[in-house]
């Protein structure tokens, strides 16, 4: 052995030292050529998803296809007859809790369609007709056997005004307890068999219904539940509209003509038989096809009044560009990719573009190859539109000054510029949302002066959920848009870890959720994270596959604009939702979330004094403040004790604007902050608005004779010089017609309207429950204030009770009570109040006695259903009446 490595050692001296040099760099060279070839490998094959969207090659049913349709008489429809109704719908339902009663609902609303739920009682039956008009286009039930089974006189009523008004019907066939084979359909020529298993669901291309649905494809497998029905009948009269088939042994006895292997699920009735046209559903709305077919039977029964534009403009966000951490973010496989994607989508959808959202701060913040990807995008910058988040991705709420959100944004920006990449899209959308809503107005002027932004979106107006009720609104001149959740967020990486699994993303995408999304919005901005477009690239699946199944199923023509251009299209669809409402802040953890630390709910008043004007609200005003544990408000330099925050231009200065006037109390259980503005009582805007920041707010009223109250105002604008009350007398005043001069027919107004006090203390009413509200008696308040306020501290439940028998004192003087000072002296409202003014004319007393005689009627009606006394001005107006 030593001879041999001796020998192994003498020929290793031979070989020449620059020899081994060479062999050395030659094989460390082509090690690195290999770990590069390696590395180079893997990046671009660990990103490729794991599967591909499925080629939209939809089938279109050619009409007349299927012996299983037979040929049917075209029915003529009296469009003129449906024109009398309002675009409502009718909707019966078993309970106020049942589950398919609140699906119709929830489906009728997320389409924006209007509708009135009735519960199904053989004692009363619920009006139909309102001054010769039809109040509904159309009518459902939940549960068709309570249709089948009406008492005769209700059907009546029913069928008498579905002929006049040319009204349908659209009835769900309910779960049974027995297997029904051959159940003739009440006394219709229509037959059922219940509780089936199906599958294998196709549509008739000739169901003259069809309209958003698009009819050829046919949707394999089993069809959700056990208890289907389905129909058979010869008569001309019925029109399948949709089809299945068995998935179970059992054999169904079918027409000898028609395919035995085919059910109907959903058979329209075109009116041949009775004149009254309907739609029977053999199952709920589980199965996504129903839900598309509702709403076409929604159109066509009710003449087009509950109908639905074709048209739907998506944007897709990309939020947090430069932002993910390293293993999330994308490389430059990912950013072709990208652009490979949005190629095939805008051969799908016109105009399509993904819109890019960015942190500059985080650029080259990932491994080598993802900061590669980074300049990959920036390469590739015009291919898309890009919007900005903060620089820092840092959420606005949290800067509590304007200028330094504006520093942060002005970094953003000149990376931008820096990069190529576009700083005059007009949109931004806030990290988390913060600071759009609840509104945090820094960040708005910020945006407005840095970016020049005209457009955000959010999904937290009103509230994240549920998202039909999500909503738009202006402020400051900024349109914010709803925003949609796609089932993708930043921690939606690889599919085999989707929550819940692949399929529940399928099934979002396949008539889910997602799908649904595309069905019931008109204008859709979705929230996508970078993060879904690296490795498995799930948003590039789930939005390519679920655009091609819209297509495939639906009639729906997609659209993508630029942002502006979707938040003026969206407004004008939409135009009565420019208008924000404010919600409590508090009442919901997400926006308590985003919401300024430095910012409390306790500045916000716990009861309103809503007036009317010149009923006493004054005196209250002062009688509570003298409370040690009733705060009132700041004065305001215009409308001096009133905020008049809800009823005005106010309201859109924002919560913000308005808690300032109130103080942060010391113990916000004890002490009561409140505001009193007399003009809220008749505004039909406050009640709304009000209950939406202050669902548990008190709200006290007072109310005296209507007829003294319109006087009093009239005098007081006399007072005041108004030229119109210098120069006409109270009876030409109140006695004014539509045709005189705006400026008397608004004195008359302000005069008169507020006097319809059960008018509006039931709009009052449709948002706080009768719990909430104190109708107080103006003369009584004026004769025994202090009785009246401890009545008003009771129901506050204000403690400790103060002792207004010793506060307040007769002033001769003024005729009123007065507040009484240490030293024992009086302090009394100002000389405006409690004046003396000459006595109203006879004949404008009863003018006003004959035009308030039915209001009072109604308020004493009202008053009674409340359990509360009637005052002595009521009773002698109605007594003899």
């Amino acid at each position: 052995m030593s001879t041999r490595g001796g020998l192994s050692m003498k020929w290793a001296l031979r070989i020449p030292q620059p020899y081994i040099k060479r062999a050395i760099i030659l094989a460390l060279g082509f090690s690195l050529l290999s770990i590069w070839i390696l590395a180079y490998y893997v990046s671009q094959t660990k990103q490729n998803p794991r599967w591909e969207p499925l080629q939209a090659n939809c089938k279109l049913a050619e009409s007349k296809a299927n012996p299983f349709f037979p040929v049917r008489p075209q029915v003529q429809r009296d469009v003129a007859k449906n024109s009398r109704t309002q675009a409502a719908a009718l909707v019966f339902v078993e309970s106020a809790y049942s589950k398919l009663g609140q699906e119709i609902g929830a489906l009728l609303e997320a389409n924006r369609l209007k509708y009135k739920t009735e519960i199904v009682s053989g004692k009363s039956f619920p009006s139909f007709t309102e001054v010769g008009h039809g109040k509904y286009s159309l009518v459902i039930f939940e549960n068709l056997n309570k249709y089948l089974h009406m008492e005769k006189f209700n059907r009546d009523i029913l069928d008498k005004y579905c002929l006049e008004f040319n009204v349908g019907i659209i009835g769900f066939a309910g779960k049974s307890d027995d297997n029904l084979l051959n159940k003739k359909v009440g006394d219709f020529p229509l037959y059922m068999h219940s509780n089936l298993r199906l599958k294998d669901c196709s549509l008739n291309p000739d169901c003259p219904l069809l309209y958003l649905t698009r009819a050829g494809e046919t949707w394999r497998g089993n069809l959700p539940g056990d208890d289907w029905t389905i129909f058979q009948s010869n008569h001309t009269t019925y029109e399948p509209v949709a089809y299945a088939k068995t998935s179970s042994v059992e054999y169904v006895h079918m027409n000898e003509i028609l395919d035995k292997s085919y059910h109907v699920t959903v058979m329209q009735d075109l009116g041949l038989y009775d004149g009254i046209q309907r739609v029977f559903f053999g199952n709920d709305l589980s199965f996504w096809l129903h839900r598309l077919l509702f709403l076409d039977s929604a159109t066509y029964l009710s003449q087009g009044k509950l109908s639905l534009s074709l048209e739907r403009f998506i944007l897709v966000d990309i939020d947090d560009i430069f932002v993910g951490k390293i293993g999330t973010r994308m490389q430059t496989s990912d950013v072709k990719a990208l652009v490979n994607a949005q190629s095939r989508l805008s051969s799908l959808v016109p105009g399509f573009r993904f819109n890019l959202g960015f942190s500059g701060y985080f650029y080259y913040s990932g491994d080598d190859l993802e900061d590669v990807g980074d300049d990959a995008l920036l390469a590739n910058a015009h291919e898309f539109w890009w919007f900005p988040h903060m620089w820092a991705h840092t959420q606005p709420h949290v800067f509590t000054n304007e200028s330094s959100l504006r520093e942060q944004m002005i970094l953003n920006k000149r990376f931008a510029k820096e990069h190529g990449i576009p700083t005059d899209g007009g949109y931004a959308v806030a990290p988390h949302h913060s600071g759009v809503y609840p509104v945090h107005v820094p960040l708005y002027e910020a945006w407005r002066k840095v970016w020049g932004i005209k457009v955000t979106s959010t999904e937290e107006y009103p509230h994240l959920r549920p998202p039909r009720h999500r909503r738009g609104f202006i402020y400051k001149n900024i349109m914010v848009l709803p925003r949609q959740t796609c089932g993708l967020f930043t921690h939606t990486i690889f599919i085999d870890k989707y929550p819940g699994g692949r399929s529940r993303l399928e099934e979002s995408i396949h008539g889910g959720e997602l799908f649904q999304t595309f069905v019931n919005s008109r204008v859709n901005i979705f929230m996508t994270h970078l993060s879904n477009y690296g490795n498995d690239r799930l948003a590039l699946y789930t939005f390519e596959s679920v655009i091609k199944f819209v297509q495939c199923w639906t009639n729906l023509q997609l659209k993508t604009v630029p942002p502006l251009e979707l938040g003026r299209k969206y407004f004008d669809l939409y135009p009565e939702e420019v208008n924000p409402v404010w919600q409590n802040p508090c009442d919901d953890k997400r926006h308590l979330a985003i919401w300024s630390k430095h910012k409390t709910c306790d500045r916000l008043p716990r009861f309103l004094v809503i007036g009317p004007q010149k009923t006493g609200t004054t005196a209250l005003y002062a009688f509570l403040s003298m409370h040690p544990n009733i705060l009132s408000n700041q004065p305001s330099s215009k409308t001096f004790e009133e905020v008049q925050f809800f009823n005005g231009a106010n309201y859109y200065r924002g919560i913000d604007w308005y808690m300032e006037f109130f103080p942060t109390p010391n113990n916000s259980s004890l002490q009561y902050l409140f505001e009193k503005s007399a003009t809220y009582f008749d505004n039909e805007l406050v009640p709304k608005r009000a209950h939406a920041l202050l669902p548990r707010a008190k709200i006290v009223t007072i109310l005296i004779n209507p007829a003294r109250r319109a006087y009093s105002w009239y005098q007081h604008m006399r007072a005041h010089e108004d030229t119109i009350a210098l120069n006409h007398s109270f009876y030409q005043v109140v006695t004014a017609t539509d045709e005189a001069p705006r400026p008397l027919r608004e004195l008359r107004n302000r005069c008169l309207n507020p006097g319809k006090y059960a008018v509006h203390l039931e709009t009052w009413l449709n948002h706080y429950p009768a719990s909430q509200l104190l109708i107080l008696d103006g003369d009584q308040l004026r004769t025994d204030p202090v009785s009246t306020m401890w009545k008003t501290q009771k129901f506050l439940k204000v403690k400790p009770y103060f002792d207004y028998d010793s506060h307040l004192r007769y002033d001769p003087s003024k005729g009123f009570y007065c507040q009484v000072m240490q030293n024992g002296k009086t302090k009394c409202l100002g000389r405006s109040k409690g004046r003396h003014y000459p006595p109203m004319e006879s004949d404008s007393e009863k003018f006003l006695s004959n035009y308030y005689l039915p209001y009072n009627v109604e308020l004493s009606k009202l008053l009674t259903r409340l359990g509360q006394q009637l005052p002595d001005w009521l009773r002698e107006e109605l007594r003899g009446r």
